[in-house]
């Protein structure tokens, strides 16, 4: 024992004091510990199943491009979606705490709208427009996790389409309000009314797990949390700001940035060309159509009239 120094004593008794309170014997966790094989970064990371990951359609060298994109997108929603949760479940949340959270997310925000130059320039125009038909009906509307950031995000009445805003009361039941969120529109077909199958697909997966969300984060959204705090509580203003600059970058900033990049495959030789998912997607895109905001509190009256053009 001559040879054990004294933090390592220390680490070995503390060991001992976790197992104990779990009612578990130390020694063959140690014993398994000093039988491990290194942690090496590959494994650690699951390097060779990231990589593996990648399964195109057709032969075309860029479509590879196109399905890293989405992935790394998914992977920035998910580290969004970590940090709100945080925010979500904290039961006695301080404006500082929040503070910390939200500008996590602006900062993975900010490299969602960054990001789509990859899209927009780091791929051949008439690649894309061949290996895309390959794609029907899959489509970005078929984002869970962008529905999740919604749902914990604000109530859902915000989520309803113009149409509805304002005439659809909380009381309507989640299935009646569901079939008025703004994206639905996105997922019917404009000539027959009908839903498109990109949509069908997606209720059919998704749907029930989104509504039980919604019933779950009726109380403790985002907004809700906001608004149970004080304006005289320390950081406040500060996280104010941070709600403004994640709405208007994930509301605003980025789906402007998704259209400039659809507009210039879609749109920029032989005339408009539909969306694999169906949708009528220049209005889909705008955020003066979609007219999506999720802290309605945070801006002017003036700011929400003017909302996708400033």
């Amino acid at each position: 024992m001559s040879d054990i120094k004294p933090d390592q004593l220390d680490t070995l008794k503390k060991i001992n004091e976790k197992y104990d309170a779990l009612h578990q014997d130390a020694g063959p966790f140690l014993k398994g510990f000093a039988m491990n094989k290194p942690v090496t970064y590959w494994d650690y990371i699951g390097l060779e199943t990231l990589l593996s990951l990648q399964r195109p359609r057709t032969d075309f060298p860029d479509e590879p491009i196109f399905i890293m994109y989405h992935q790394v997108t998914e992977l920035l929603l998910k580290l969004i979606v970590h940090e709100l949760q945080q925010v979500v479940d904290s039961e006695k949340i301080s404006a500082d705490f929040f503070k910390i959270k939200l500008e996590r997310v602006n900062r993975y925000a900010g490299v969602l709208t960054q990001s789509f130059s990859v899209m927009r320039e780091g791929m051949d125009y008439d690649q894309y427009n061949e290996f895309r038909l390959a794609l029907a009906p899959a489509s970005g509307l078929q984002s869970n996790q962008f529905r999740v950031v919604e749902i914990m995000c604000t109530d859902i009445l915000n989520l309803v389409n113009a149409r509805s805003k304002g005439k659809i009361s909380d009381d309507a039941g989640v299935d009646k309000i569901f079939e008025q969120l703004y994206w639905k529109d996105a997922g019917v077909d404009h000539r027959t009314g009908k839903k498109t199958q990109t949509l069908q697909l997606f209720e059919e997966k998704y749907e029930n797990d989104l509504k039980a969300l919604s019933g779950k984060m009726k109380s403790k959204n985002v907004l809700q949390k906001f608004n149970s705090l004080k304006e005289s509580d320390s950081g406040h203003a500060e996280l104010k700001n941070a709600l403004r600059e994640f709405d208007h970058t994930y509301n605003v900033v980025w789906p402007l940035a998704h259209l400039k990049t659809a507009t210039h495959y879609l749109s920029s030789k032989g005339g408009i060309k539909g969306a694999t998912g169906g949708s009528d997607w220049q209005k889909y895109l705008h955020p003066s159509y979609q007219r999506r905001i999720f802290f309605p509190e945070v801006w002017t009256k003036e700011e929400i009239e003017n909302w996708g053009n400033f």
